[in-house]
């Protein structure tokens, strides 16, 4: 698994929920380069919700690039991958399923936003993609949740959103449905 913190999160925010969702699976867990106010992110954002897309797309192409040097140091089967994201997190992994669909096998994006709107189709052959949103999330809001799932759809891949009485935090319910989902899925 890819685990990917959100904003002020670090290298082993994600660690509990990767062992729980996904156990015995190999963790690969990055610390985000950009600071916001002293809080390590994985791109820069111009405001709440508004991203800098030229800093996105760099921040992705080095993940990518990451991900590919890790899978070969690590021997972690190609196409095995699976990413969970949370806020920032999963916005760059929505980020590198759409840009480079290759590196991933699937994702868990929790609380995340549409990063950007592909410029052309984009083929994710089925991969599957959980969404844990929440019904009260004060930054993600349900339209663009499902504006997020659409693009996913539309990339054809096979997209489960699941809503929780939530903000933009984890709950006990998000867990479960992932570590259900995982087990469905691999």
């Amino acid at each position: 698994m890819l685990l990917l913190h959100g904003t002020g999160g670090d290298e082993s925010s994600l660690l509990p929920l990767g062992l729980t969702i996904a156990p015995g699976a190999a963790l690969l867990s990055p610390l985000g380069k950009v600071l916001e106010q002293g809080m390590p992110r994985f791109f820069r954002r111009l405001a709440e919700g508004v991203f800098d897309q030229e800093d996105l797309e760099a921040r992705t192409k080095d993940l990518a690039e990451f991900v590919e040097r890790a899978r070969e140091a690590y021997a972690i089967p190609e196409g095995s991958l699976v990413a969970a994201g949370f806020s920032n997190g999963a916005n760059i992994a929505s980020s590198l399923l759409l840009r480079y669909p290759e590196t991933l096998a699937g994702a868990v994006l929790m609380r995340g936003m549409v990063p950007f709107v592909p410029g052309q189709a984009v083929e994710l052959n089925r991969k599957p993609v959980l969404l844990l949103s929440g019904l009260a999330d004060p930054i993600v809001g349900t339209d663009e949740v499902a504006e997020l799932a659409n693009i996913l759809r539309a990339a054809n891949a096979e997209v489960t959103l699941h809503w929780e009485k939530a903000g933009h935090t984890l709950s006990q319910g998000d867990v479960l449905v992932a570590t259900e989902w995982m087990r469905r899925f691999y």
